[in-house]
């Protein structure tokens, strides 16, 4: 485990309470009946936000890196007409999870996770997962897949290495300030249609957390191999950080259940996917 003091994961104590601020107002928000834990894990606590009625299957969403769950508050009212939904703060990241930044490599986030199944006392259930967050269920999936049921990645990562042209033109973009924090989140989400306050909040953040440093680590094709549940692959035409053809074809060679939608015009950053999503999760079982 390596150890991450809360205050180093932000610039300044203000910036951390500012971010505090932003989850609090969301969680003022949220459109449905919720409640709040913090579960124990090996590798930390960890925050997670559950609505829905807790007689449905569970359902659980993992946000992308340099985010929290307050991502989700658009889609967890249809999600929780279906679901128990757990909406779950990655580790080290923006939100209410310990501040510990477990190494990639490894067993430690398919650990992570198994603990907060085990704590929740759920068996097996439904991911989503965003960018790293689809990562991140993944690691779950090819060490534990007796414990996923159906399985939703948007644009993940660890499947063909990231664009380096991203990476360059990203680093390029946060030594511009406001301005260039305020392109590279437009780059992000593409032709996608965001609303002001969400540029505003993601600027923000931006502004204030510094992200892990690095790549993902790219499964093996015999990890892969192990996804035997019934996958959807979503990705937009215009993300400039993962190509979804490379995704497609390397899953799709490797296991045999993989269904995958293009999104025109989209991003990295999806938005607006949830009745696709539902689509895929409600289908009877094969």
């Amino acid at each position: 485990m390596s150890a991450v003091n809360s205050m180093s994961l932000y610039k300044t104590p203000a910036g951390a309470q500012a971010v505090a601020e932003l989850y609090a107002a969301a969680l003022a928000h949220w459109p449905v009946p919720h409640t709040t834990q913090h579960v124990p894990t090996r590798h930390g606590d960890t925050f997670v936000i559950a609505s829905g009625s807790p007689t449905a299957p569970p359902l659980l969403l993992l946000h992308g890196a340099g985010g929290n769950s307050s991502m989700w508050a658009g889609d967890v009212a249809a999600y929780s007409q279906h679901y128990r939904v757990y909406a779950v703060d990655l580790l080290g990241e923006a939100g209410q999870s310990s501040p510990n930044r477990p190494e990639w490599r490894g067993a430690a986030f398919s650990e992570w996770l198994e603990d907060v199944l085990d704590a929740l006392q759920i068996e097996r259930a439904t991911f989503v997962g965003i960018s790293q967050g689809a990562w991140a269920a993944l690691k779950l999936a090819v060490s534990r897949p007796e414990r996923v049921e159906r399985l939703v990645l948007l644009t993940p990562g660890g499947i063909v290495p990231d664009k380096r042209s991203f990476l360059v033109r990203a680093v390029a973009l946060t030594l511009l300030g406001r301005r260039g924090r305020r392109m590279l989140i437009k780059n992000l989400f593409g032709d996608q249609a965001v609303p002001a306050e969400v540029t505003a909040a993601l600027e923000q953040m931006m502004s204030v957390f510094k992200p892990r440093i690095g790549t993902l680590p790219l499964f093996s094709d015999n990890a892969l191999a192990r996804l035997r549940m019934p996958i959807l692959l979503l990705g937009g035409s215009k993300d400039s950080m993962r190509n979804l053809a490379a995704i497609t074809a390397r899953l799709q060679a490797c296991a045999p259940a993989v269904s995958a939608t293009l999104i025109p015009g989209a991003g990295h950053a999806l938005i607006n996917t949830t009745p696709l999503v539902l689509e895929f999760l409600l289908q009877p079982a094969a």
